[in-house]
C-alpha cells in the first residue's frame, strides 16, 4: 500500500505522513493536529472524504486499504 498523491502533495502541508510496514500489513497515518480533532471521513466506492473545519479533500482509497479511520486529529489507512 502507497500513500495517496494527494496526502503527499497539497493537502498535508502542516501535517505528518507515516508509512509503516509490519507483519500484519501496512498503516498509513496523518498526523493533522489538534486543531482538526473533530475531523470526519467517509468512504465513498474507491474514494476518501476529509472534512475539517474550513478544509475537505477527497482521494482514492489506497489498494489494499481495509479500513480507514480519524481520531483526535490523526487519520489512519490499514491494510
Amino acid at each position: 500500500m502507497r500513500v495517496p498523491k494527494q496526502l503527499r502533495d497539497g493537502h498535508t502541508d502542516d501535517a505528518v505522513v507515516r508509512e509503516m510496514e509490519g507483519d500484519d500489513g501496512c498503516v498509513i497515518t496523518v498526523d493533522f493536529g489538534s486543531d482538526a480533532a473533530d475531523m470526519s471521513v467517509d468512504v465513498v466506492d474507491d474514494r476518501v472524504l476529509v472534512v475539517m473545519d474550513d478544509r475537505q479533500f477527497e482521494f482514492e482509497l489506497p489498494a489494499g486499504a481495509t479500513e480507514v479511520t480519524a481520531n483526535n486529529g490523526v487519520l489512519t489507512i490499514s491494510e
